[in-house]
């Protein structure tokens, strides 16, 4: 038995007002405006829940990757040396959960 499905591809794009100007621009007004030397920017704007989640993404210290540490915690997976210690895990859900629902403040 086959079902034929029809009419299912996604609905037409129709710009509004403000994607159009932006659509536009790419490839006519910002082209004419780096063309004449005039300098093209794009601007984003987080909002204050993105703002807290990218701080809270951030280490204290301000340290992005400490490569060391992921090196040596690699290896150690891969030797089959890596012990994971549920109850530590648990306790750092726990208090995370507390921070983002304001019981406790970090």
């Amino acid at each position: 038995m086959t079902t034929s499905i029809s009419n299912n591809a996604p609905p037409p794009f129709t710009p509004t007002a403000s994607s159009a100007g932006n659509g536009g621009a790419a490839a006519g007004g910002q082209a004419s405006s780096a063309e004449s030397g005039g300098k093209v920017t794009d601007q984003v704007k987080l909002t204050d829940s993105a703002l807290a989640l990218q701080q809270a993404a951030r280490p204290a210290d301000g340290a992005v990757v400490d490569q060391p540490r992921v090196e040596q915690i690699r290896k150690a997976i891969a030797d089959g040396s890596y012990v994971i210690n549920a109850e530590h895990i648990a306790e750092k859900m726990l208090q995370l959960e507390q921070q983002l629902h304001g019981a406790v403040k970090a």
